[in-house]
């Protein structure tokens, strides 16, 4: 297969073994003019960097936020517990316990886990804590803890847990 030259002065392309000694000549030839000239740097712009250079080529992220929405949808999540009624009223005895004791002066240390929702998606995750009870708010439903291991601590704030999201509760210690 024969394809016509481009230039007057250059030979047909033909192939086989051959084909690229001729298009080497054939490049030397119309090129010759300019091929042995000095590489052109700008004496306005400043010469760019290699790594710049190759940053130009760099794959791109053409949907943003795209791969953090695959990893979120891939997070999992519990779904939250549904306790029967006579579960409720153990805990419901425990927590009266626990509201009994600060009124005597004791603070007891206790053991919950409890139910924390996903702020992004539907479920959460379960997490027990362990810490020194401060009281009880029974109008808004909170245990409410000292943020700190020392109850003479009133510089870390406290730590409030929903008593409605309370799946297990302990007396670990108690100090009266």
């Amino acid at each position: 297969m024969t394809e016509k030259p481009k230039f007057a002065d250059q030979a047909p392309f033909t192939a086989g073994s051959d084909s690229h000694s001729l298009n080497t000549q054939n490049a030397k030839k119309v090129y010759a003019d300019i091929i042995d000239l000095p590489h052109h740097q700008s004496a306005t712009r400043p010469h760019m960097s290699l790594h710049d250079r190759a940053a130009q080529f760099a794959p791109f992220a053409a949907l943003s936020g795209y791969d953090d929405m695959v990893t979120e949808t891939a997070r999992l999540t519990d779904t939250e517990i549904e306790l029967s009624d006579s579960e409720i009223e153990i805990i419901n005895s425990v927590i009266a316990e626990i509201a009994s004791l600060p009124e005597n002066g004791g603070h007891p240390t206790v053991s919950v886990t409890h139910f924390i929702p996903d702020p992004h998606k539907h479920g959460g995750r379960y997490e027990p804590f362990t810490g020194v009870v401060k009281r009880v708010d029974p109008i808004k439903k909170q245990l409410i803890f000292y943020g700190s291991d020392s109850t003479e601590d009133k510089t870390v704030p406290t730590i409030d847990i929903d008593l409605a999201k309370v799946i297990h509760i302990a007396i670990i210690s108690n100090p009266s």
